[in-house]
């Protein structure tokens, strides 16, 4: 009979979209109420929907951020311009200090199944 030894964790290599919304706490401090309402229809409308057409899994999120797993990069980048762009068309008739920007970055990285996070690996 064997030892138990540490389970086994399934590891496989992903594309990580980091997404926050720039100005945050500025935006927040101003009007909590709107700002909240516009981030949560902007999810709904246009940023939920844009990452499930690139297949894209949101791993975590945060008051003003998101972490998404994507199998591929090409679809990761794809997904983060997309979404740049949109933002950029839903924000056009506002003033500047009313807009929500999204700051992103991709990187390729290990994902474990067991922690359910993603680890950079560079």
């Amino acid at each position: 009979m064997k030892p138990a030894g540490p389970a086994r964790v399934e590891r496989r290599l992903a594309a990580i979209l980091a997404a926050d919304m720039a100005g945050y706490s500025r935006l927040i401090g101003a009007d909590e109420e709107g700002t909240l309402g516009r981030l949560k229809g902007l999810r709904g409308e246009v940023v939920d929907p844009k990452i499930a057409e690139h297949l894209g899994r949101i791993v975590k999120t945060t008051g003003d951020g998101l972490l998404v797993e994507f199998a591929s990069v090409v679809d990761a980048l794809r997904c983060a311009a997309e979404l740049q762009a949109a933002m950029a068309e839903s924000n056009n008739p506002l003033p500047a200090d009313k807009r929500i920007e999204f700051r992103s970055e991709s990187t390729r990285a290990t994902s474990s199944s067991r922690t359910a996070t993603s680890l950079a690996t560079g």
